[in-house]
């Protein structure tokens, strides 16, 4: 019978590193708050300035896509702005009553519903020009700070989207669902 040593008791832990590991569960220290933070002062400063033009800041973002692109499917716009058919069609019968799109179904695709400017939101983008100045403007970042801070939230945004369509495709593979997300 051969005798094995007792394996060595852990090592108590290092109070730096338990400090520093306490840190990182610190609100002030996550990324994702002061994303979120400053989210919602965004959204402040966008109530205010879109009430002149009577625009929701999500309105606002459907505006900006169609008048950067034209028509295009409500699934295209979807695409763009990161938002499903069930937080877009409310959203686009708003604006449909506020005569700034129309929407109509494809006639070669009963299901699919396409989306364009009337000459009312056409001519509301004249009114939109300044909103971009003034969230600068509110902001306090000069203009290649504003540059800079949306290279690195692009890279962050890509990187994340990666992130979780590795997370998506290894759970897949095991069989759990990647349906929560």
């Amino acid at each position: 019978m051969s005798h094995q040593p007792a394996p060595a008791p852990a090592p108590a832990p290092n109070p730096t590193e338990t400090a520093a590991a306490d840190d990182l569960l610190r609100l002030d220290l996550q990324v994702c708050f002061a994303l979120h933070a400053a989210s919602r002062a965004f959204g402040s400063v966008y109530r205010r300035v879109l009430r002149d033009i009577e625009l929701t800041y999500p309105q606002y973002l459907v505006m900006l896509v169609l008048w950067e692109h034209g028509e295009m499917p409500v699934k295209k716009l979807g695409e763009f702005l990161r938002l499903d058919s069930g937080t877009l069609s409310p959203l686009l019968k708003r604006l449909q009553a506020a005569g700034f799109v129309q929407r109509e179904r494809s006639l070669h695709d009963e299901r699919s519903v396409s989306i364009r400017l009337t000459a009312e939101g056409e001519a509301l983008r004249e009114a939109a020009r300044a909103v971009p100045l003034q969230i600068i403007q509110a902001s306090g970042l000069d203009a290649e700070d504003v540059v800079d801070l949306r290279a690195r939230l692009q890279r962050l945004t890509a990187a994340l989207d990666a992130a979780q369509a590795g997370a998506s495709g290894a759970s897949g593979a095991s069989g759990v669902s990647g349906a929560e997300s």
